[in-house]
């Protein structure tokens, strides 16, 4: 009897840290997560749809019956769930990558109907309309075709999306603006999320291996010129727009260099003092202001030995300036600069694909 004491003191600390361990894994761990759209409608994780409607009917009939009356909030989440989870594309979006971009509908919803009774609250809570994008889709990479396009490519652009999602319907128009500010320095592609082999290879990983996308959808990955593999791939973190998404392709992707802005006080001092006498100054006057495209950021870098360039943001108030300087009479136009003494090319218009 008197070994067990010894037993005891010798293993003490193993096995508290072993006890511990297993009572945060079974009782703290599980309640740190959220419960599932699953769990909500109380069935089992991946249940079919046929499963989803008969549980939402056992609760529904609860309810038109008079037995219960479900809380805002509650009828709210568990109406979302099922009609998400009968919703084929947005079911599987979220069985496979738990994709779930309208979850912010529950808390809009729950607030603007706190004062209503459930019956009262219109349905479907949700727009199921497929957005369509399918037919307005282009230069789409499936697993088939992805490893011959990849050997043909340089740089590529690669937008994660899916049928089933409205941010990826409203990113659409955005994504053609940005194939055509990148066209002549990078490719850009296509995945749509239900080829799955290609899809998880795109995304990230879980320490658990699992697959997912941090973000959501649509997801933007860039492979730099002459990556061939996902461990040098690049994924895009910022605003889904055309401007920042063009911006960090052509700076941090493909390593182009900037053209800065000058205004009338700065462009004579600054830059065509500054430049080499040697060099051709390119002036580009823009209408908008948005960054040099990546077109002609590349041609900055391409000629850089024998060119600066420079770009002006075009006011009407000061029109007369440059066309004293430069005759220059509006935007978008083109100024190409010698030596002193010779009169200025100027060209109006856009060249080739540039957009500003």
């Amino acid at each position: 009897m008197a070994a067990l004491p010894q037993f005891l003191k010798r293993y003490y600390f193993p096995i508290v840290t072993f006890s511990l361990g297993l009572f945060f894994q079974l009782f703290v761990l599980p309640r740190s997560y959220p419960p599932s759209h699953y769990d909500v409608l109380g069935i089992e994780q991946f249940a079919p749809i046929e499963d989803v409607a008969a549980a939402y009917d056992r609760l529904s009939s609860k309810w038109f019956s008079g037995l219960e009356t479900p809380a805002t909030t509650e009828f709210v989440k568990i109406r979302y769930a099922f009609e998400l989870l009968s919703n084929p594309l947005w079911k599987r979006d979220y069985d496979l990558f738990n994709i779930d971009d309208q979850l912010h509908v529950t808390e809009l919803l729950t607030e603007q109907y706190a004062e209503l009774k459930f019956s009262n609250i219109p349905l479907p809570l949700l727009n199921a309309s497929s957005s369509g994008l399918t037919n307005q889709a282009f230069n789409v990479l499936t697993s088939e075709n992805f490893i011959s396009i990849m050997s043909e490519t340089k740089t590529i652009l690669i937008q994660v999306y899916s049928d089933g999602s409205a941010r990826c319907a409203k990113f659409i128009s955005s994504w053609k603006s940005i194939a055509i500010l990148l066209d002549g320095v990078a490719d850009t592609g296509m995945v749509e999320l239900g080829d799955v082999q290609l899809t998880s290879y795109l995304a990230e990983k879980k320490p658990t291996k699992q697959p997912f996308f941090r973000n959501g959808l649509p997801s933007l990955v860039a492979y730099p010129p002459d990556c061939k593999s996902s461990k040098c791939y690049v994924r895009y973190q910022g605003d889904l727009s055309v401007d920042p998404v063009v911006d960090w392709m052509a700076t941090s992707v493909l390593g182009l260099p900037r053209i800065l802005y000058y205004t009338k006080e700065t462009l004579v001092p600054n830059f065509i003092a500054k430049s080499g006498q040697h060099k051709v100054k390119v002036i580009f006057f823009s209408k908008t202001g948005e960054r040099a495209t990546p077109f002609l950021r590349q041609a900055a870098k391409d000629y850089w030995a024998y060119a600066s360039f420079a770009m002006v943001l075009w006011r009407e108030e000061d029109s007369s300036i440059w066309w004293n300087l430069f005759h220059v009479e509006s935007a978008p136009a083109f100024v190409f600069l010698k030596d002193s003494g010779v009169d200025p090319v100027v060209y109006h218009g856009m060249l080739l694909t540039l957009k500003c």
